[in-house]
C-alpha cells in the first residue's frame, strides 16, 4: 500500500471573518490509496466538508487555502491554473456533494447533467447508448421510472431524488478519486444500502474513495482507513479496526460511545 493516489500535506484553510480568523483546516495530512475507502469522520463544523472543497479548489471568500500541498499522481493541484484544475474535476476527481439542490443546475435536465459527466469519462458518446447507460446507473441508486427522471429538471424532483442523482453522477464519472460527502444522508435504509453497495463495487474496481461522514455505522461497514477530525485538526488515524477497537484519542472514544455499540 505504498502507491498513493492523493497525498495531502500541511493543508491549512482559513476563513477571514470581520472579527476573527477561523482555522477550518490547520496543518492537515491525509493519504488516499487505490482500491480503498478512507473515511473522514467528525462532528458538525469539524472541517470535513472544507476538506473536500479545498481538494477541488472550490473554497470561496472569505475562505483561503493559506498553505500546504495537494498531490494527485505527483501533480500539485494548488499550483494548477484554473483551466487545468477544471479539467481535473470530473476527469480525475469526482465529487458527490452534500447539498444536491445547490449543486444541480435547476434549468438543465437530469439527462444533460449525466451526459456532461459521461463525456468527461469517455462514455456515452452515442445518444441511444448513453440513455441506456443513464437508466442503468439511476436504477442502481434506487430510482424508478428512469426515463421520466432523465427528462425532468432538478427543481421538479424531491431532495432525496436529487441526492441519488448526485450519487449516480459520481458513479458514472469513474474517476481515479471519488469524494463522497455524506452520500447517504436523508435517505431510507434500502436506498442507503444500494448506494453503499455501489461504492463498494467502485472500490473493488480500484477507485480511491474519500468518504466524508458523521455516521460511524457507515464508517464501520465501509471504511478501510479512518481519519478523525475535530476543529480542523486530524486527531487520530489508522485502519478501521485500529481506530474502532483501540481508539487513542479521548474525542474518538467519545464519538464511539455515542454510537451505543452499533458498530
Amino acid at each position: 500500500m505504498d502507491r498513493r493516489v492523493l497525498s495531502i500535506r500541511g493543508l491549512s484553510t482559513y476563513f477571514y471573518l470581520k472579527n476573527r480568523t477561523v482555522k477550518a483546516l490547520d496543518e492537515v495530512d491525509l493519504d488516499l490509496y487505490p482500491g480503498r475507502i478512507t473515511a473522514l469522520m467528525g462532528g458538525s463544523g469539524s472541517g470535513k466538508s472544507v476538506m473536500s472543497l479545498s481538494i477541488l479548489g472550490l473554497i470561496e471568500k472569505p475562505g483561503v487555502i493559506v498553505k500546504g500541498s495537494i498531490l494527485l499522481e505527483d501533480m500539485d493541484l494548488r499550483t494548477l491554473p484554473e483551466r487545468d484544475l477544471r479539467r481535473v474535476r470530473g476527469e480525475k476527481i469526482a465529487m458527490i456533494f452534500q447539498e444536491p439542490t445547490n449543486s444541480l443546475n435547476p434549468v438543465i435536465k437530469v439527462k444533460d447533467h449525466l451526459f456532461e459527466v459521461s463525456l468527461r469519462s469517455g462514455q456515452g458518446r452515442e445518444k441511444r447508448k448513453a440513455i441506456a447507460l443513464f437508466q442503468d446507473v439511476l436504477s442502481r441508486v434506487g430510482l424508478r421510472d428512469t426515463l421520466t427522471i432523465l427528462e425532468s429538471y432538478p427543481f421538479e424532483l424531491s431532495g432525496g431524488m436529487c441526492q441519488r442523482i448526485m450519487v449516480a453522477m459520481g458513479l458514472l464519472a469513474h474517476s481515479a478519486v471519488l469524494i463522497a460527502d455524506e452520500p447517504t444522508s436523508s435517505l431510507d435504509l434500502t436506498t442507503q444500502a444500494a448506494i453503499l453497495k455501489e461504492l463498494s463495487r467502485l472500490r473493488d474496481e480500484g477507485i480511491s474513495i474519500l468518504l466524508i461522514t458523521h455516521d460511524l455505522g457507515v464508517v464501520a461497514q465501509m471504511a478501510d482507513d479512518v481519519y478523525v477530525i475535530k476543529d480542523g485538526h486530524i486527531l487520530e488515524q489508522g485502519t478501521v479496526y485500529e481506530v474502532f477497537e483501540a481508539p487513542k484519542h479521548a474525542y474518538t472514544k467519545l464519538l464511539l460511545e455515542k454510537t451505543n455499540g452499533i458498530y
